[in-house]
């Protein structure tokens, strides 16, 4: 018998949002390393801060300059795929509706791991999640705004409820993103099938080829 051979199956993620999906990864995480190092400069809670080692720019000078590489990457990245989801209809295909009923019942069935996975749906409680990390991208974007410039933006300053306020809804913007990403990669670990269809863009299943006699 010959060894099982992978076979490309029907389509799943456009290329667009193959590549921007990439690209926003390397956004959050440089984004995250370095708004880290800015925290430890002026902590927030206290003495609690973060390991350096997990940490970028070295200094807060460094940092803040990687902190606003990232962000212009990150901003530039969400427009095209805002645009590309909005003009191509994805964003409607994929992330409703949002149905109550739906998401008690898939929340549930993951909860007892009997929550079934088809490649390229998202189930009601993905839909969720997604919609609300995309909410509160818009909030981290506004709050840090409203951090950066507090002068020229001061009405966004102070509909944030003032700077220090804003810096504190700018973290906790922050620790949710971290946490949807950690649920994200946890999930691709139980999953790990799903990894290959974000690089090529399709499923790839293997069947067993049959064996050919000389």
């Amino acid at each position: 018998m010959h060894p099982p051979s992978p076979r490309a199956a029907r389509p799943i993620h456009p290329l667009v949002v193959r590549i921007t999906h990439w690209v926003n990864a390397l956004a959050m995480l440089i984004m995250i390393a370095s708004g880290w190092r800015i925290y430890n400069a002026s902590p927030i809670f206290g003495e609690w801060s973060f390991p350096k080692a997990i940490t970028l720019g070295g200094w807060l000078g460094g940092a803040l300059q990687w902190h606003f590489a990232g962000m212009w990457l990150l901003v530039a990245n969400g427009l095209v795929y805002l645009t590309y989801g909005l003009a191509s209809g994805h964003l409607r295909r994929r992330l409703l509706p949002l149905r109550p009923r739906e998401i008690g019942r898939d929340f549930v069935a993951a909860l007892t791991f009997r929550l079934p996975h088809d490649p390229g749906v998202y189930n009601a409680v993905q839909r969720l999640l997604y919609v609300v990390v995309l909410l509160v991208g818009i909030v981290i974007v506004l709050s840090g705004l409203a951090i950066w410039k507090p002068v020229q933006f001061a009405p966004l300053t102070a509909v944030m409820g003032g700077y220090d306020t804003a810096r504190i809804v700018h973290f906790l913007a922050m620790a949710g993103i971290v946490s949807f990403v950690a649920v994200h990669l946890a999930l691709v670990l139980l999953v790990p099938k799903t990894l290959p269809t974000m690089i090529i863009g399709r499923e790839i299943h293997f069947g067993h080829d049959r064996a050919v006699k000389p």
